[in-house]
């Protein structure tokens, strides 16, 4: 349609989305399918938080804010990063968007020139790529495969980075791998970075509460204090949380760069909820200690799906550190015959033929640009899970 911008045709819409809008309409339609396409938890907002919204509410909170959030939820932020991850931040450093998703759409679009290059990890959450090709920058695509357990190497960010190279973007815990880097992992990378002082790190740390076994949570700024006046650190309310409806995203950086990004807020959606703004506020000062309980029933769910998914036929599942995600290979399914008929050729004809067969909406990797493989949310319920896991099992039995 010769109406519509030609920036439309550079991006696609989300396919996470997607398959879970394909989960709902055969859902609605009759049929039984278990959706484990969304990336939200399973448990609802704490009641503290829910409470303190609508506190908000009958205090008269209702009214416009600060384009880039209030100053308590500010200052609760610069408390957060003080207290959690050794940064030190103040108020005029910190933006607050509606969602994660509007603080990394700020930062770029408010950076990004024609031309200017983005190291972009794969497998990498989708919506990374189309926000940069919307703000006219060249996504660089690095791969981090299965055999480095889906984290990028200093050498290969090495050879990505050119003179127009502008940002890396950067997610541990991962969506989709569930991947973590350590602190000394991290170290590696931000080496390579601290010798090219045109790149800014954009540090997506979504997941950051969401780790298992053990795991010790790192970002580049506290990792590398070199760093600190080129990174912008972004974080938020909606999976630790269990706040995704809620849309509160924020980022912390240096001034300039959360000035610009407040002005390109204040032309597209101005402030984010007053009343979300509030819980956030509670979100981040309050009790923390069903995070940890929340994490106790992840973890036996990450350990029930891998071991589920490692006797399927055809499947091969690392053992994430992280967020609630699994990343699957279906590499032994290629070439294989459904029992529709139909043969699998890529991992988006198996996530189709799983669908169509057995029920399972999961998404493709080839959405998350690494494939042969295929993402599962295991936030959803226990027996959920094991259902789903037992039609895997079968539909990969019953390939020929």
């Amino acid at each position: 349609m010769a109406f519509l911008a030609d920036s439309l045709s550079r991006i696609k819409p989300s396919a996470t989305i997607a398959v879970t809008n394909k989960a709902r309409e055969l859902k609605a339609a009759g049929r039984d399918v278990i959706g484990l396409g969304a990336g939200e938890p399973d448990f609802d907002t704490p009641d503290n938080i829910k409470d303190a919204a609508i506190k908000a509410i009958r205090d008269g909170q209702t009214k416009y804010t600060a384009v880039d959030g209030i100053p308590e939820l500010k200052k609760a932020i610069v408390d957060k990063f003080a207290r959690e991850n050794g940064l030190t931040y103040k108020p005029s450093q910190v933006s607050v968007g509606t969602g994660g998703k509007q603080v990394l759409y700020n930062a770029l679009l408010a950076t990004l020139n024609p031309g200017d290059e983005v190291i972009i990890p794969a497998p990498y959450w989708v919506s990374y790529p189309d926000i940069v090709l919307l703000g006219g920058g060249t996504p660089v695509f690095v791969e981090a495969g299965i055999e480095t357990g889906f984290k990028m190497t200093a050498e290969a960010l090495e050879a990505a980075i050119t003179p127009r190279t502008k940002w890396l973007i950067f997610n541990s815990p991962s969506n989709p791998s569930g991947a973590a880097y350590t602190a000394a992992e991290i170290k590696k990378l931000t080496d390579v970075l601290m010798r090219h002082p045109q790149v800014w790190i954009m540090s997506d740390d979504m997941y950051e509460h969401l780790v298992y076994d053990d795991f010790v949570f790192a970002t580049p700024a506290q990792v590398e204090p070199g760093l600190y006046d080129r990174t912008l650190t972004v974080n938020g309310v909606s999976k630790a949380y269990c706040m995704t409806g809620w849309r509160i995203g924020y980022g912390a950086g240096p001034e300039p760069l959360i000035k610009a990004m407040a002005t390109l807020q204040s032309q597209s959606t101005s402030n984010p909820s007053s009343i979300a703004q509030w819980a956030a506020v509670e979100a981040l000062n309050g009790p923390q200690g069903f995070i940890p309980e929340h994490n106790k029933v992840f973890k036996e769910r990450r350990d029930l799906v891998v071991a589920m998914l490692n006797q399927a036929n055809g499947i091969t599942c690392p053992t994430p550190e992280g967020a609630f995600y699994v990343y699957p290979s279906c590499k032994g399914t290629i070439g294989r015959t459904s029992p529709s008929g139909n043969v699998i050729k890529s991992d988006d004809d198996f996530v189709t033929e799983l669908l169509e067969v057995e029920g399972v909406a999961v998404v493709q990797g080839s959405a998350f640009g690494l494939a042969p493989h295929f993402r599962i949310s295991y936030a959803t319920a226990t027996s959920a899970l094991e259902e789903a896991c037992r039609r895997i099992q079968r539909f990969c039995g019953n390939l020929r």
